[in-house]
């Protein structure tokens, strides 16, 4: 096959910005997405953009005090359209983009970075309450009600005794249903935890020997079907997630995806199967998941 034969992927518009990029997210229902991260002088910045006519205008522009390291529209409705965000000071704050001189909502989440976050229960996808999710490099992750100030409704931690490790993703996923919902975190040590939120407990959990950069499951309001985790030598984990042995787990398959960190994966929202992978070389891989195989 001819390189014209294969998919390409074609870059659609291209613009260069002043800041460190950390995160984007696209607006729900919308041409319009948002870019978070940190000026040269050490303030946050988020700013929405719409697509208009095959170029990009910059609607707004909101300078924070904090650096924002990440953010996620998942816990809030189709109405609002909230964007909840994680800082370098380890606060959580829920933003109007309307009206975005006073957060919504706001608490001081951890005591270190909030390195990611995600939501569920918004956009109508999810069963249950809208809930948020943040990990950090305090080494806990915490669950959050909007509804409910100040205190998270779960908070998993390390038990007396045991090192702290640096969390770098987090992700919900099971949410089919009122009662269950997991959250799944990996640490900068391999670590992949999984936490259900309906017993308390600690489910299934193992070590892909290399920092955990990206965990996304294939869809979050699902029972259960695939997780993908990718790790900084450049591999991809996928996980099996309709069967759990006993003392074995899940079953998984790997892929050596990119010469370099494999930074972000994410799932196409209409079709499964097909997975993104970002390097840290600036490549970006389409992936097909078929039983056994790759394409």
């Amino acid at each position: 096959m001819s390189a014209f034969e294969k998919p390409q992927i074609i870059a659609h518009i291209q613009k260069g910005l002043n800041y460190t990029v950390f995160d984007c997210k696209w607006v729900p229902c919308s041409a319009k997405f948002v870019t978070m991260g940190n000026f040269a002088r050490g303030t946050g910045v988020i700013q929405l953009y719409e697509i208009q006519h095959g170029d990009l205008k910059l609607l707004r522009e909101i300078e924070k005090a904090k650096p924002i390291k990440c953010g996620t529209f998942g816990a809030t409705s189709l109405q609002q359209r909230y964007l909840a965000t994680g800082d370098f000071a380890g606060n959580l704050h829920i933003w109007n983009l309307e009206a975005p001189e006073i957060p919504v909502y706001s608490v001081k989440g951890h005591k270190e970075i909030i390195n990611t976050i995600d939501g569920v229960g918004g956009l109508g996808i999810g069963e249950g309450a809208p809930e948020i999710v943040t990990g950090s490099r305090d080494g806990t992750v915490k669950v959050w009600d909007p509804r409910q100030k100040d205190d998270p409704v779960a908070n998993m931690e390390p038990v007396q005794g045991e090192n702290r490790r640096d969390c770098w993703t987090v992700a919900f996923g099971n949410a089919y249903n009122q009662e269950e919902r997991v959250v799944c975190a990996g640490y900068d040590n391999g670590d992949i935890k999984l936490f259900d939120l309906r017993s308390m407990s600690l489910r299934w959990e193992t070590n892909i020997k290399n920092g955990v950069c990206s965990l996304e499951f294939d869809r979050k309001d699902i029972s259960m079907n695939k997780l993908v985790a990718t790790s900084l030598e450049g591999k991809f984990h996928v996980f099996d997630m309709r069967t759990q042995h006993p003392t074995k787990g899940f079953a998984s398959v790997s892929e050596k995806a990119h010469k370099s960190t494999v930074w972000q994966v994410r799932h196409l929202p209409q079709n499964r199967e097909l997975f993104l992978t970002a390097g840290g070389a600036g490549g970006l891989h389409l992936w097909k998941y078929r039983t056994n195989a790759f394409l």
